[in-house]
């Protein structure tokens, strides 16, 4: 039986407590950027060295907290690549991956360099492997020069432009949650596919998923459909009160099952999905040939 667990309350006090020891398998980090936001709990224009020290903090009690080669993905703004990389380095995390989340909507212009364009997620590990790690397979649009249609995709790079972010606007469609009078009810809200790929890739059934700033819920919501445990600390109450309602009912926008063909080319994808027995992988996924691009 999955089970969850909403916490209410600071990442850093919550995470000494020895009720996590070890028994975290896989965590998404999002913290806020320290843009200067409007957040009701937190001050989000620290100093760099705050700022950074506390990230580092954050990193070093998820790492203590952290199973034999359980994962972390810290997600950040571009520009701060190289805090991210020190910071998960000092802590003791190793480095696999920088993984650049393209985003969909324009980029950024900028007056005196390029236009910002991504977002980057560092995957480390505790120890230099990982204990889970699960290649996905994926079949996005055939770019203008490819000659034949793949015969059962590529695998998942280190480049995700497939991921449509949350923006303020359009965009947002129905996943994004709003208030009553139609503003977001957080702009820094996740996309189900973003953690969905982050937790079929880093994690199995049965283990346990931590969210140290859970906002909205994403990552709780989604590991709660894919048979994973999941923890989510969360400093605001009014967002606390909001993930026990996604997580009590999960609604259409939030449901993970309109992404799985998606990944109908990977190996073994329902247990790694942890589908009921009775769902079955479609014809076309029984060849294991590999294509010619991946």
């Amino acid at each position: 039986m999955t089970e969850y667990k909403i916490i209410t309350g600071d990442c850093l006090a919550q995470l000494d407590s020895q009720r996590f020891s070890g028994n975290v398998d896989l965590t998404f980090l999002d913290p806020p950027f320290n843009q200067n936001k409007d957040y009701a709990h937190h001050n989000d224009n620290l100093s760099p060295e705050m700022y950074w020290g506390m990230m580092q903090n954050v990193c070093q009690k998820v790492f203590d907290v952290t199973s034999s080669g359980g994962a972390i993905y810290f997600m950040q703004r571009e520009k701060n690549t190289e805090d991210v990389l020190r910071t998960l380095r000092e802590s003791g995390w190793t480095l696999q991956n920088l993984i650049i989340w393209k985003k969909k909507t324009s980029a950024v212009p900028v007056v005196s360099k390029y236009g910002k364009h991504y977002q980057i997620l560092a995957y480390a590990t505790k120890g230099e492997r990982a204990r889970v790690f699960n290649r996905l397979r994926i079949s996005p649009p055939l770019p203008a020069n490819y000659k034949f249609e793949r015969e059962n995709g590529i695998y998942v790079t280190d480049i995700w432009d497939d991921i449509r972010e949350l923006t303020s606007g359009y965009f947002a469609g129905d996943e994004a949650i709003r208030d009553k009078n139609g503003e977001r009810f957080h702009k820094q809200q996740s996309p189900i596919a973003l953690l969905l790929r982050i937790i079929l890739s880093s994690s199995q059934v049965g283990d346990t998923v931590l969210d140290p700033f859970a906002g909205t819920g994403t990552t709780l919501v989604t590991a709660h459909q894919l048979g994973r445990n999941s923890i989510g600390i969360e400093i605001d109450p009014k967002n606390s009160n909001l993930i026990r309602e996604r997580i009590a009912e999960i609604r259409d926008a939030d449901s993970v099952e309109k992404y799985y063909e998606d990944y109908i080319y990977t190996e073994n994808l329902n247990e790694i999905w942890g589908v009921k027995p009775s769902m079955k992988l479609p014809a076309k996924t029984k060849s294991k040939q590999p294509s010619l691009f991946g």
